[in-house]
């Protein structure tokens, strides 16, 4: 047995395991990958995947399994060619030859930022991801036998079928609490860190890693309380609630230690060419980095092997929206109009606007997005663009030679699916994993970032669920703060919004706006003349800055800008980053 850093080596007489991350606890990561050994070494073995964040190489007395678990938080890719595998790692690029590369995984990547965890696809021809919930079977030289999606947790376990039909918002809210509870008890380590800004969500999960109940232990193992401090601008308006949860979260656990980083001079785009450069992949979210990276530095420094955040629980412990596709579906036209006005109600929106969102784009996303480009464009680059229409700075000739529409239907299926109510949960579960800019601090720093609301057992107890048991006009996340009653101060219980990071991204723009043209414009790489029409993404650019287009619309410029850094940086990074395995007879 051995531990490297993120990786976990365990061998028996069923073979040897290589276990980047952690199977069923944190605390314990040796028995979970010696137990995860054991299920599958044995010849014929195909049990459920067990809960955990890893990617796993097993190599058996007569096989070789590769596997990843069902939330796919972190990567794993083979090189192939004829059918034989000659590699294994965490890393596409330490796989891939820069010389060829993938055009159709390009357009996948410019449909939308949920594109990369769940295709197969990667920037480099022969390089192929092994999927979240996926285990790769290989002969022990190495040659692909089968591709199968691994069987998740009990077999007669259907997560879509509710099994709480008629449930008081108190018992959804218990079986919620349980089901955090459990999440964060798995990810507790020796040195735990709790991202933690003054929201409910994030308060939510430092609360429960201070308790005792979610150590399974007398005491809270070490603690530290990680959050980032604005002295001026939008965000200092954060200040009291961060303030107030600090206290809170110190009074169930006095020995944890707040670490306050200020981040008041961090602006979206800081050292893009380096954040957006450097990742595995093109990441759309890139431009976010800087102030991530401020944050994951001060983790390191306290030695922390791992950090938990809130990110995913508004779509996951939030009211489904979605549900109103459903009513439209099996024709309860009168029950959808009663919910649909709650609905705008609570949302301060229009009945209209609340069918168009929920009930009309799922049933014709590419259609509808159509429709309101055309209507909304009046001139700009950014305006009237969504999350699949083709970006106007993407040229069509590639767009059409390389798939960009099969791409764009093959996301909106992934993004709606046939019942969007139940695609929600799976594609807001791929907006978080993997973060590749996240593992390249990971495997940097030597911690795990881990979303205890993303946990398996949290969305399947939410997909349970019926819509009556956890909306609430006009209060979102009421199941959450029912479940969190206890324990979250009065006032961040009570508080309906956070200040965003508009902020951020604005003077990001104005300081390097320029800055970004300039790399557009002198970027070199072939294939971002063929891809792009520059100048179109230069005005795209100036535009933003003035603030013309949404939040989908920037983040279509965002992953172009991340792609065209990616691009120029390709072939100066060294190749030794990453870690490979070959996949050789008797290895």
């Amino acid at each position: 047995m051995a531990r490297q850093g993120l990786v976990t080596t365990v061998s028996s007489r069923a073979g040897t395991a290589a276990v980047v991350g952690w199977v069923g606890s944190v605390r314990d990561r040796v028995a979970g990958a010696r137990g995860l050994l054991d299920d599958f070494g044995r010849p014929g073995a195909a049990p459920p995947l067990p809960t955990g964040d890893y990617a796993a190489v097993l190599v058996c007395r007569d096989r070789i399994l590769l596997m990843r678990d069902e939330q796919a938080r972190i990567p794993l890719f083979f090189r192939e060619s004829g059918g034989q595998v000659s590699a294994v790692s965490t890393s596409a690029r330490r796989l891939g030859d820069f010389d060829e590369l993938e055009r159709r995984y390009f357009c996948r990547y410019l449909t939308g930022n949920m594109a990369q965890p769940h295709s197969e696809l990667t920037p480099f021809a022969g390089v192929h991801r092994v999927l979240g919930g996926e285990v790769v079977e290989l002969s022990v030289t190495g040659q692909l036998r089968r591709r199968a999606p691994g069987r998740v947790g009990r077999a007669d376990d259907d997560p879509w079928e509710s099994t709480a039909d008629g449930l008081c918002p108190d018992g959804a809210a218990k079986e919620l609490r349980l089901a955090l509870e459990h999440a964060v008890g798995r990810r507790v380590g020796a040195m735990t860190a709790c991202h933690v800004s003054g929201g409910t969500d994030s308060t939510s999960i430092a609360l429960l890693a201070a308790r005792p109940t979610a150590a399974g232990q007398d005491s809270p193992r070490d603690l530290v309380l990680l959050a980032g401090r604005f002295g001026t601008g939008e965000l200092a308006g954060e200040q009291p609630y961060l303030d107030e949860a600090m206290k809170e979260i110190r009074r169930h656990a006095p020995g944890a230690r707040p670490v306050l980083v200020d981040v008041g001079d961090v602006a979206d785009f800081d050292g893009f060419q380096d954040h957006a450069g450097d990742a595995d992949e093109p990441h759309t979210h890139a431009f976010r980095a800087p102030f991530w990276s401020r944050l994951h530095a001060a983790a390191a420094e306290q030695g922390c092997d791992i950090l938990l955040t809130g990110c995913g629980a508004d779509p996951m412990v939030d009211a489904n929206p979605f549900h109103l596709h459903r009513l439209a579906r099996t024709g309860q036209l009168r029950q959808l109009t009663k919910q649909a006005r709650a609905w705008a109600a609570g949302s301060e929106r229009g009945v209209r606007d609340v069918v168009r969102d929920y009930v009309m784009q799922p049933a014709l996303p590419l259609t509808a997005e159509r429709i309101t480009a055309l209507v909304r464009r009046r001139g700009t680059v950014l305006g009237g663009l969504g999350s699949f229409t083709r970006p106007r700075w993407l040229r069509s000739g590639f767009a059409r030679a390389h798939g960009y529409r099969e791409a764009g239907i093959a996301e909106s299926r992934f993004v709606f699916g046939r019942r969007p109510e139940q695609a929600l949960f799976e594609a807001a579960n791929y907006l978080a994993a993997p973060d590749p800019l996240s593992w390249r601090r990971a495997r940097q720093d030597g911690f795990f970032l881990s979303h205890p609301f993303l946990d398996r057992e949290v969305i399947a107890t939410m997909r349970r669920l019926p819509p009556e048991a956890t909306f609430r006009p006009g209060r979102p996340k009421a199941v959450l703060r029912e479940a969190m009653a206890d324990l979250l101060p009065s006032r961040i219980r009570g508080r309906a919004v956070k200040v965003p990071f508009d902020e951020l991204y604005a003077r990001g723009l104005r300081t390097h706006g320029d800055e970004l043209i300039d790399l557009c414009r002198s970027a070199r790489h072939p294939l971002v003349a063929e891809m792009f029409d520059v100048e179109t993404l230069c005005r795209a650019v100036r535009e933003a800055q003035l603030g013309v287009g949404d939040a989908y619309a920037w983040d279509r410029m965002n992953s172009s800008l991340a792609l065209v850094v990616w691009l120029e940086r390709l072939d100066r990074r060294s190749r030794a980053v990453g870690a490979e395995m070959p996949v050789t007879a008797g290895s």
